[in-house]
């Protein structure tokens, strides 16, 4: 980690395009500027990992959802083959190796 002093107006740069100034220091608070483009993201950190813990959470319901139907169409394919009914073109994908 580097660790920089600065004092109250003074900035430092981060790669070419963003800047963090120093806006005001009171008591045991700082306050700070960030200039950054758009498409950068600036998140607290304790939002930034709630953000990514929700994400995870989000990813692993879509896994778990997406199993299920890949489990229920393989179920029906089974089924339509036992009792020997063509399989579609999209069932014959998820079964070609």
């Amino acid at each position: 980690m580097l660790a920089l002093s600065r004092k109250q107006g003074e900035s430092i740069m981060i790669g070419n395009d963003i800047e963090i100034t120093i806006l005001d220091i009171r008591n045991d608070q700082v306050k700070i500027g960030i200039n950054a483009p758009k498409q950068v993201g600036i998140y607290r950190k304790e939002i930034y990992l709630q953000i990514q813990e929700e994400n995870k959470q989000a990813v692993s319901e879509d896994v778990s959802q997406n199993k299920n139907a890949l489990e229920e169409l393989f179920n029906k394919q089974a089924t339509s083959e036992e009792n020997g009914s063509q399989s579609t073109a999209f069932e014959k994908l998820l079964t070609k190796k």
